[in-house]
This record gives structure tokens, C-alpha cells and sequence, in this order.
């Protein structure tokens, strides 16, 4: 936290000119100096851009009156993103705030460990929302039982079922509660002319080559598949393609392909594709995000305007409600928002940066980072519902920080469309029922050095299959390559990890 320095415009980084660290006459013992929370700090923010050009200062000057902090910062667009944080930490130039999105990356977690990043696991109780951060929150997001920032709490599981309504009103299908329903409704889509223009141009599921947030991880919740990894009582670790529940998701995924109840080129179909094709009336149903239903039906206005969505998250292989089960995607946390010990130089510092972490989770904060100024960008009726009202200005001045927000759910303001409220009520749900990673905090020397590697053996080996190029057993030696090129090295890391941490 800068103690001088004249506000400037927001900034782009270029190659390695990073925000330059300042020290601004500050003591510099730890413990050191006095914590007034009635003092405006002046905050700089290395933080990421998911957005084509930075917003302006409208809700910026909202925001830091709310907070009473001059914010400058320093953004960075995410397609770089990695290559410029690995700089920044190599170089030492950082800024107070620091975001950390990918707490996979080598030099990140060698950093936080390294101490580079103060630990805040002691300081969050002593502010109202960050006390609220929940036990299994802190525990997913610390390294070595350690918590070096606080988390980006996203909603824990986020994915389901988007499928046309009027598509099985039409067909006299129900809504699907099983796999086999769904199977029975994808042949149907891709069977009965459901759009009713009398050419088979439809198929029941359109996909995406993603296997982890496309169809097949969701799917694979739904056979029971463990997230990532499986812990057994004696604490050994074992990998998700390993279990006969994988091998359940990918037969499913090839009756699919062999009856062509799939889109044929959904192992090289990008998302942009995948939505445009569901838009335009080629298939059915859409596995993703729930939230990705509004957008859909927003994509399809002009094209297919009598297009009716339902969302769906209540599906199981047995067809007991016992055995729901959803991936959650990295345990809920989208980060970390560090802070340098070369930037933030004592416990008061910190603490008072803490409180302006605390305070962009308030409720009116939120408002302003989600949904932007009132009469400006949204209006909102009595039950709390905001509708945007300016779609281009609220894309040039607010949609930039809700990449920024530290905390995306458990507000009162809400979306005031139907489809967007219902998804959101249903992600919600699935939190009851989300399967967490547990080794998403643990240390693997492997992983972080050959996991993407790794990794490619067990996803080309899962597309082959699933596209009839190889057998199971071809699969099952696969799964030996992985073990013999480092797997087996893995699993002892994070099998000595687990137990560190629960002994």
C-alpha cells in the first residue's frame, strides 16, 4: 500500500515493465506500525483483464468512495496472463495486490511457498465478511496447510443441463432424471424431427472439445465419477480414470458418437461453435454452466425465437436422489488475491488492505461491480431483480471487474431474467451435492512439473475410445504409460501430502 503517489490512469503491462515496487517511507518491521481503519489507502492492483479494453473510471470512483481507497491498477489481459505473472514474481515487481488465477503454475506455488506472499489465514476472523469464508474454503485454497491470500469464492458447481423444452413437449418426453433418460431423449432429438422441418439436420447432444468443462466431466458426475482424484480409508489416492465409474462415462460418450446422437466433431469443436450450433437448432442438449442457458436463448433471438430452455441438475445413473453428485470446478476457488511482503510492508498494512478486500464483498459493492450504477447501467424493481439497461455501456464500464470480485454469490441483488434466476437457483443446490478435488491443495513436485503432460496421455487416450479408434484395453495400457512416465511418482507425492495434512 503506496503512501504517495498521484493517481493514474489505468494501465496496460507491456513485456516485463511491470508496476515497480515503491516503498513510500513505510516501516518495514512486521507487527510494525498502527492500523486505522478509518484511513483512506491508496491501493495498487496487479490484477487480470477477461475483457477486450479496461473500464473507465465511472464505477471505478464508485467503488473507491465506497471503499475510501484510490485504486490504481495495473491490468493485465488474460491471454497473457501467465507468462506476465511468471515475470512479475521472477522480477520482484508487483504491486499490493497481486491476482494469482492459475495456483497450478510452478512458479506461483513456488513463490507462496517460498514466503514471498504474507499468510492470512490468522487475520480473516477479524473482518465480518472474510470470517464468512467457509473452513472447507480456506483448507482448498491454503498450500501446505497454509492460506497466502484470500480465495476468489466462485459458486462451487456450477454445471447441469440445459435442453429444449419445446422440443420434448413437442416429442412427449419428459425432463430427464436419469442417464438413460437422456440417452432415450438424444435418440429421439436426433430421430424424431423434433424442430419439424422434415430433413434430419438435429442431433440430441452438441458438444465441445473440452472434456473437463463440455459434457464429459458433468456426465461423469452423474455416474459417480470422484473429482480428479478418489482418497481410499488408508489414505491411498487413487485417479478418476481408473475407476470403473470413468469407464461408464466413456462408453456412454461412445454410444453417443456410434449413433450420432453427438455432434461427429465434438472433439474439435470450440465452445463459440458448440453455443452457435445449439442456437441455430442443431441439438438439444447443452452440458456446461447452467448460467450459459440465458445466454443461449439470448443467442438464439432472431434464429430460432419460439426456442424454449429448461435447466436441469437432479440426474443420476441409478435414479436415487442419494447419489447426486456434481463436479465442483477447483474446489470453488478461482484464485488467490495475494499480497507481496515487498509491497505490504507490516501487519497494519496488511490489515488495512485486508478491510478493502472485506469491503468489496459488501452487498452495495457487489452491486456496483456486478451490475454497475443505478439509472446509469440497471434498473431494479422491489424484489431486489436488476435488468441491465444499457448493454453497451455496461460492457465498456462495469463487466471488467467481475473478474475482480472477490466473492460471486450469496447477494440479494439478482438478475431479474427467469431463465438466469432459475439457474442460479439451482447451482445453489448443487453446492449440497458438490464432490470436492482432494488433492487440489496438496503438493506434487509431478504434477506441477509434468502434470499437463501427464494429463495429455489420459485425454487422448479418453477421445480414441470414445471415437471407436482404440479398445479398452488400448485405454487400460494408456493408463500404465501415465503411471510409468510419472503417475506412480504422483500419487506417492500427493499420498505423502494427504497424509501431512491429515494425519
Amino acid at each position: 500500500m503506496k503512501g504517495k503517489g498521484k493517481k493514474t490512469a489505468v494501465l496496460f503491462l507491456c513485456c516485463a515493465l511491470l508496476l515497480t515496487a515503491c516503498g513510500g517511507g513505510k516501516s518495514t518491521g512486521e507487527g510494525t506500525g498502527t492500523y486505522d481503519e478509518n484511513a483512506k489507502a491508496t491501493v495498487t492492483w496487479l490484477n487480470i483483464l477477461h475483457t477486450a479494453s479496461p473500464p473507465t473510471d465511472t464505477v471505478l470512483n464508485k467503488i473507491e468512495e465506497k471503499t475510501n481507497t484510490d485504486i490504481q491498477f495495473s491490468w493485465i489481459p488474460d491471454a497473457s496472463k501467465e507468462e506476465r505473472i511468471n515475470t512479475a514474481l521472477a522480477s520482484n515487481s508487483l504491486a499490493d495486490i497481486v491476482t494469482l488465477t492459475i495456483l497450478d503454475n510452478s512458479s506461483v506455488r513456488n513463490a507462496l511457498k517460498s514466503g514471498m506472499f504474507w499468510e492470512v489465514g490468522p487475520y480473516l476472523d477479524e473482518f465480518p465478511n472474510l470470517a464468512k469464508i467457509s473452513e472447507d474454503t480456506r483448507k482448498s485454497a491454503s498450500i501446505g496447510g497454509k492460506l497466502y491470500g484470500v480465495p476468489f469464492q466462485k459458486d462451487l458447481a456450477r454445471n447441469g443441463i440445459t435442453i429444449r423444452k419445446d422440443w420434448l413437449d413437442k416429442l412427449g418426453l419428459e425432463l430427464p432424471k436419469t442417464t438413460d433418460d437422456l440417452m432415450d431423449i438424444a435418440k429421439a432429438f436426433t430421430e424424431q424431427d423434433p424442430d419439424g422441418n422434415g430433413v434430419a439436420d438435429t442431433t440430441g447432444f452438441v458438444d465441445r472439445n473440452d472434456l473437463i468443462y463440455g459434457a464429459f466431466k458433468t456426465l461423469g458426475s452423474y455416474f459417480g465419477v470422484p473429482n480428479n482424484w478418489k482418497v481410499s480409508e488408508d489414505g491411498k489416492m487413487i485417479p478418476e480414470f481408473e475407476t470403473q465409474e470413468y469407464i461408464d462415462t466413456m462408453d456412454f460418450m461412445k454410444k453417443l458418437f456410434d449413433n450420432g446422437y453427438i455432434n461427429k466433431d465434438f472433439a474439435v469443436t470450440a465452445k463459440t461453435d458448440q453455443q452457435q450450433k445449439f442456437a441455430q437448432g442443431k441439438a438439444g442438449i447443452y452440458v456446461g454452466a447452467l448460467f450459459d442457458s440465458k445466454n443461449l436463448l439470448n443467442m438464439a433471438k432472431g434464429v430460432q425465437d419460439n426456442m424454449e430452455l429448461e435447466v436441469v441438475n437432479n440426474i443420476t445413473s441409478t435414479g436415487n436422489e442419494s447419489d447426486l453428485a456434481i463436479w465442483a470446478a477447483n474446489n470453488g476457488i478461482g484464485g488467490l488475491i495475494a499480497f507481496p511482503r515487498s509491497e505490504v510492508k507490516d501487519e497494519a498494512e496488511l490489515k488495512r488492505i485486508l478491510k478493502f478486500i472485506n469491503d468489496l464483498m459488501d452487498e452495495d459493492v457487489y452491486a456496483l461491480m456486478t451490475y454497475g450504477i443505478e439509472g446509469t447501467h440497471y434498473t431494479v424493481d422491489a424484489d431486489n431483480a436488476a435488468t441491465i439497461t444499457d448493454t453497451d455501456l455496461w460492457q465498456q464500464e462495469v463487466q471488467p471487474f467481475a473478474s475482480t470480485r472477490p466473492k460471486e454469490f450469496g447477494y440479494d441483488i439478482h438478475d431479474a431474467d427467469p431463465l438466469k434466476q432459475k439457474s442460479d437457483k439451482l447451482i445453489k443446490e448443487n453446492a449440497k451435492h458438490a464432490v470436492l478435488n482432494p488433492a487440489y491443495s496438496l503438493d506434487s513436485e509431478t504434477f506441477t512439473t509434468q502434470g499437463s503432460e501427464l494429463q495429455k496421455i489420459i485425454t487422448d487416450a479418453t477421445y480414441k475410445y470414445i471415437l471407436g479408434e482404440s479398445s479398452l484395453e488400448d485405454f487400460k495400457a494408456s493408463v500404465q504409460t501415465w503411471r510409468n512416465s510419472g503417475g506412480n511418482r504422483m500419487i506417492e507425492e500427493y499420498e505423502a501430502a494427504y497424509k501431512e495434512v491429515n494425519p
